[in-house]
This record gives structure tokens, sequence and C-alpha cells, in this order.
């Protein structure tokens, strides 16, 4: 067995490991429109397990895009071998944290159904800093949503908002562990231009004419079918207990019922537990579990 850099002449081999596998991982960044793009790189430091035969058994990648290295973090986008053994582990993190100078940390989430995963992560040293629930929402009706006096929600308009945007996201999840770091207002246009957009899916709650909350709805798919992902959902800390979370969840699922998905997903900080129990009351329920790993550098 060796561990190798993944070479442009194998990227293709690489997706097809990661597409084979992608099921018993965290799949974030294994969607088909993310491995369509990938390119091996700087920001994608990416190793792989050979065998004799050239066959990969192993892989590892990180995330370090500009969002993750501004907080001094990377995520892996894989890190996995069909070899059960904490030495094939160890010899792929030796490799990618050659490409971790100046960050403090590298994390990933694990399906806490991946036993063996789970247990190859902590006998590397691996720390759990928090667990995540995935929650699905079947058609059901939607109760209406009616706005205080004062309040308006309206779709995001491209080239004026983006800096309301991306202020009240990071006001609401200055603290939520995972989202600490700042979204910039070029990290909002990324995602007017994501291959899950959706026209009208972006929307702001003001009130008497200030940005207070953001919600968005994006194209997704989860057991094999089309489904809506909201997310986020950030009202401004000194708006929050007014409802208007409920408001803007209700808009947003509102807004998949008129573009004809039949389910709506999301997910949630298991510590985020005022916000589970609202997601709860409006009819989701819970279907994933996965715990995320730390690892200090």
């Amino acid at each position: 067995m060796k561990v190798e850099a993944l070479g442009q002449e194998r990227v293709q081999d690489f997706i097809e490991y990661c597409k084979k596998h992608r099921g018993e991982v965290d799949d974030s960044y294994l969607y088909d429109f993310e491995l369509r793009d990938f390119r091996v790189g700087e920001d994608a430091p990416t190793y792989i397990l050979t065998n004799q035969q050239g066959e990969i058994l192993g892989a590892v990648s990180l995330v370090l895009d500009d969002y993750h290295k501004r907080g001094k973090r990377a995520r892996f986008r894989i890190f996995h071998s069909e070899i059960e053994d904490v030495h094939c582990y160890q010899q792929l993190l030796q490799a990618v944290l050659k490409h971790t100078a100046d960050l403090d940390k590298v994390f990933l989430f694990v399906p806490v159904m991946n036993k063996v995963l789970a247990e190859m992560i902590e006998n590397l040293n691996f720390s759990l800093e928090r667990y995540a629930f995935l929650l699905v929402r079947e058609n059901l009706d939607v109760p209406s949503a009616k706005l205080p006096d004062g309040y308006e929600l309206r779709p995001f308009q491209q080239g004026k908002d983006e800096e309301s945007w991306s202020k009240v996201r990071n006001a609401a999840f200055a603290t939520l562990k995972g989202s600490e770091t700042p979204i910039t207002t070029d990290g909002v246009t990324k995602l007017l231009n994501d291959d899950d957009y959706i026209e009208g899916g972006m929307m702001l709650l003001f009130h008497e004419g200030k940005p207070v909350g953001v919600i968005r709805g994006a194209d997704d798919k989860y057991e094999n079918a089309p489904i809506m992902n909201i997310g986020p959902v950030a009202v401004l800390p000194e708006y929050q207990g007014k409802g208007l979370g409920r408001i803007l969840l209700r808009a947003a699922l509102q807004f998949a019922k008129e573009k004809g998905y039949k389910r709506s997903i999301l997910s949630v900080n298991g510590e985020n537990e005022r916000a589970k129990a609202l997601y709860i009351q409006e009819g989701f329920k819970q279907v994933e579990a996965v715990a995320c790993y730390q690892y200090f550098l």
C-alpha cells in the first residue's frame, strides 16, 4: 500500500471512488455537481491510497476555499478507506496535513450509523465537537404566516441585497458552532451562481426598511428524489423570540409547494434546541444524525 498525491490523470478514478462511497460518509461536497467541478489544486489537496495494482482503496481530500481559510480551518471532502485499518487512515491524514499551515483545525462530519468510521476517527485523536440533525418534512399543508405590521418579506435583489444578507446572517450565527466565520458579499454572490439556486428562493425580511431576517430555499436531492433544502433561517438576535423565524420557515415551505416540491429538508445543530423544537412543531421529522469531529493542529 502507498499514499500518493492525486494527479490530474487519476481525477476521474478519484471521482468514481467518491461516488462509490458517498453513501457511507458526509456527502455535502460529493454531489454530482460538486464532483463535476472538482479540480486538483491548492484549495483541494487530495491523496489516494493504492495497492500494487494501482487500484484506489482509500482517499482523503480537504476543502480549503476562502470561507474555510478565513475561519482558519479546513473541512474534509472525503476521508475514507476500504481497508478498515487505522494505519491506512493515519497515512492519509499525515499526507494531507502537510497542506494545513496557518490553520487551527480540520474537521469532518460522520454519520452516527457508521460506527467503523467513527472509531477510526476517534483513534486518530479527533475530538467530538457537536452533533447535527437532518430533518425532513413531507408535503403537508402549510399554515399561513401573517406578517406583523411594519414588516415586509420580499425576494432577494441581486446587486442590491448582498450586504444586507451577509450582515443579518453573520449577526444571527456569530455564536453558532460551525457557522461563526462571517460570510462575505462575494460568498452571497456565489449562492446566486450555484447549481442549486432557485430564482426567488432567497428572501429577506425587513422591519420598517431595516433587514432583520433571511431565508433560502435551494434545489437538492434526498433518497434519489428532488427535495427543497431550506437554510439558512436567520433572524437578528434582537428580533428573535418574536415568531419571525416561524414566519420565514413557512414562507420557504410555501415557496417549495409552489415550485412543486413534495418534501423539504434542513439541518440543525444539536445544541440549537429552540430551532429544532420549532422545526418539529412545523412538521419536520428527524431522519439522520451526524457527529462533527475536529482535529486541532
